[in-house]
């Protein structure tokens, strides 16, 4: 038997999964379900080579199937550097099919390395690192309690990129909310216009109802966005960033409205802001439409769909109806189908 934890990034979702550490060591950043309610702890080597044995044993001929792993769970990187070179040395020992290795790791843990601690990691075999930034604004990044700095974000993420090893930066639109939106999307650019991580991954926010962000709802103090805004903020998040070689992705996350926003900075920049555009230019009627088709189900529609007045007449009366349940009907239900959409705690205590 072997142990796996509860989640991994989507593009890993084919991955062998090893889990290094048990949940988050920091585990008090209010927007994230994730890990709430259970603790963090490091798992000793032999036990982990324990379980790489276990899963070679359990794929026997099929281990050369597999092509990549990834190590668990929020920060495995947070063991000291032999500790994990002693792991990946013996995953790929284990599975030699595999073609790349990755892992999650906090911003505060990557600026703690020297660069010669990843040279070792990626000669051991580490390929990619995945890493929250969420926002570049340090307003922000103290009101979800994220627990990193901006210089953690530069600084820690620039000696990654030194050492070779392929960086993932995770952003999260409308997390600040409409009053910090506009800072959030210059200084997150700005940040990431200086690292040049080979990856920017879009997450927009979600509010978890059990989320102590909801008591910042309901005092005021979060004054949370629409779709509409939310693509306003991309549209600007976009714009500020220089055209660098980093590839721009939308399309592996079900909460991004947009999933077809995607390519690289020095390429696509231009086509990515023009279908930023389409939607913008929607009036409001086929942007709620829009947004209802593509939180009601997994598919990716196109902004076109909008346009077609068979949708249009189809839809609009589902959106009267949500309406006409309350305040803000129609966006609460955009908000309660996103929020089904993001991992759920393992317990019921947030705390």
């Amino acid at each position: 038997m072997f142990e796996q934890g509860v989640i991994r990034p989507p593009s890993e979702a084919h991955s062998l999964l090893v889990r290094v550490t048990r949940n988050c060591p920091w585990n008090q950043c209010l927007f994230c379900p994730a890990f709430k309610g259970v603790k963090f702890s490091r798992r000793s080597v032999e036990e982990v080579k324990q379980d790489i044995d276990s899963m070679a044993e359990e794929y026997g001929e099929h281990a050369a199937m597999i092509k990549s792993a990834f190590l668990q769970d929020a920060d495995s990187l947070i063991l000291k550097t032999d500790q994990v070179v002693e792991i990946l040395r013996h995953i790929k020992a284990k599975f030699p099919a595999l073609e790349r290795i990755t892992t999650y790791a906090r911003a505060t843990t990557l600026r703690r390395k020297s660069v010669e601690e990843f040279v070792r990691l990626k000669e051991a075999g580490l390929d990619r690192i995945h890493t929250g930034l969420e926002s570049g604004s340090e307003k922000v990044l103290r009101m979800i309690k994220k627990g990193i700095t901006p210089e953690d974000i530069i600084e820690g993420g620039s000696k990654v990129m030194e050492a070779g090893i392929s960086l993932s930066e995770y952003v999260m639109p409308g997390v600040g909310g409409r009053t910090l939106s506009e800072e959030h999307a210059r200084e997150t650019a700005r940040l990431l216009n200086v690292v040049k991580p080979d990856f920017i991954r879009v997450r927009t926010f979600a509010l978890h109802p059990q989320s102590p962000m909801m008591k910042m709802v309901e005092e005021g103090s979060l004054k949370p966005m629409t779709d509409e805004e939310i693509v306003r903020e991309i549209r600007l998040f976009v714009s500020c960033l220089e055209p660098i070689h980093s590839y721009f992705s939308c399309g592996d996350y079900g909460p991004n409205l947009l999933m077809q926003v995607n390519g690289r900075l020095d390429q696509r920049k231009d086509a990515m802001l023009a279908e930023l555009d389409k939607f913008l230019s929607l009036t409001p009627e086929q942007k709620k439409v829009y947004s209802y088709l593509r939180r009601s189900s997994s598919m990716n529609y196109p902004v076109d769909v909008a346009l077609d007045p068979g949708v249009m007449k189809k839809i609009l009366p589902e959106i009267e109806r949500l309406e006409k349940k309350g305040v803000d009907g129609f966006n609460r239900y955009i908000a309660d189908c996103m929020a089904c959409m993001i991992p759920q705690p393992q317990t019921d205590n947030w705390e």
